[in-house]
């Protein structure tokens, strides 16, 4: 039987004496095994390649490597004493398992107030936070470490496929690498895509109705729709509360009892649609067209319109027996022939509106602002006691 020394690679320190038997692939599982490596090839004292176990004697001095070249050994630990302290030797690093091998003056010279420059300006900083393989432990992520270290080399940041840009500025925050989470924060910036703001189009709704159940309530809240073409479609109980409407074709479309609140409705089109129990809180509807609209629920269901802006629109015709216009704004609007029975308009602001041929029976205008309208054709007199003397 023989017995050999294994060392590591480089290495004239800790060696392990073991039997040689079997293969030489037996002798690397044991190396494996004693030094804490997986040994891939085997070299003597004078850096020859062992490839056959015959080649080995009794009482042999062997290096045990992962792969990497032969390094001598006492080439490795005779450094001049002038370079004990030099910026240009050497250092391996061994971050989250994985091996760096770099100069101290690439950790030292381009940030010397990093956490870096600190733990490697002078020999003897770490003591004894090295593993078996004399390379300096730092627990951290070995795939943001180095672009890091890249960077300190060549001073840009190249950052490969597949890699977190949020992970590196974490690690060059750690490691306090300030030029380096300037441009960080930069590219991070430029890679976010943009925000999309373009409205959802007809198609697109169309998709989301058919998609959703009838039973289910679909939630538009705050969702942009300018400029789209929902006319004749069934939006019945959606809720566009402080949805972006304006210049929508809503025309001939069910909004019976959607929610409209605080919803941007300036400029469209709402011609014959029917508007059953439909809330319009605080809605902003200012020039829309509303013509024929129905705002009549048999159930006794009212709509509210409550603090609307309808200012110039055109509701001619329109059905709004009960309906709720309490402090709305309906200056310059054109409301003739409108069936207005039992409506609220107190506080309403009624300048300059056309009333024309409205029937306003039981309607409530205590408070309103009617200074300009026109009243005439009216199907029932107007009694002063509907409004505030």
């Amino acid at each position: 039987m023989r017995r050999v020394t294994l060392f590591l690679n480089g290495s004239p320190k800790n060696g392990k004496v073991v039997a040689v038997y079997g293969t030489l692939s037996d002798l690397l599982s044991v190396a494996s095994s004693k030094l804490g490596i997986k040994a891939t090839s085997v070299y003597n004292g004078k850096g020859g390649l062992i490839d056959d176990i015959a080649l080995i004697r009794d009482d042999d001095v062997l290096f045990v490597c992962e792969g990497e070249p032969f390094i001598d050994p006492q080439t490795d630990s005779k450094l001049p004493e002038g370079l004990s302290g030099s910026h240009t030797d050497w250092l391996t690093l061994n971050v989250g398992g994985r091996y760096f091998t770099t100069t101290r003056s690439t950790l030292v010279n381009k940030e010397p107030d990093s956490m870096l420059a600190h733990m490697f300006k002078d020999k003897g900083v770490w003591g004894n936070k090295q593993d078996h393989r004399g390379a300096f432990l730092i627990d951290r992520s070995p795939e943001y470490f180095e672009p890091i270290l890249n960077y300190l080399r060549h001073g840009q940041l190249i950052v490969n496929d597949g890699i977190n840009l949020l992970g590196v500025l974490e690690e060059a925050r750690f490691f306090g690498i300030d030029s380096l989470i300037e441009h960080l924060e930069v590219a991070i910036k430029n890679s976010q895509p943009p925000e999309d703001h373009s409205p959802i189009s007809r198609k697109e709704f169309v998709r989301f109705l058919l998609a959703t159940p009838t039973k289910s309530e679909l939630r538009c809240q705050g969702l942009n729709f300018s400029g789209a073409d929902l006319s004749r479609l069934d939006l019945r109980y959606i809720n566009f509360k402080m949805a972006n409407l304006s210049r929508c074709n809503l025309a001939h479309a069910n909004l019976c009892c959607a929610n409209l609140e605080r919803a941007d409705l300036s400029g469209s089109v709402l011609d014959w649609a029917n508007l059953q129990g439909v809330k319009m809180l605080c809605s902003n509807a200012e020039g829309a067209s509303l013509k024929q609209c129905n705002f009549e629920d048999p159930s006794g269901l009212k709509a509210n319109l409550e603090g609307a802006n309808l200012k110039g629109v055109d509701m001619e015709g329109s059905q709004m027996t009960g309906i709720n216009l309490r402090v709305a704004t309906l200056k310059n609007a054109k409301l003739k022939n409108c069936n207005l029975r039992g409506a609220t308009l107190a506080g309403t602001d009624l300048e300059n509106c056309d009333l024309s041929g409205c029937d306003l029976q039981e309607a409530n205008l205590r408070g309103s602002n009617v200074k300009g309208a026109i009243f005439e054709e009216m199907l029932t007199p107007l009694h002063m006691s509907q409004s505030v003397r």
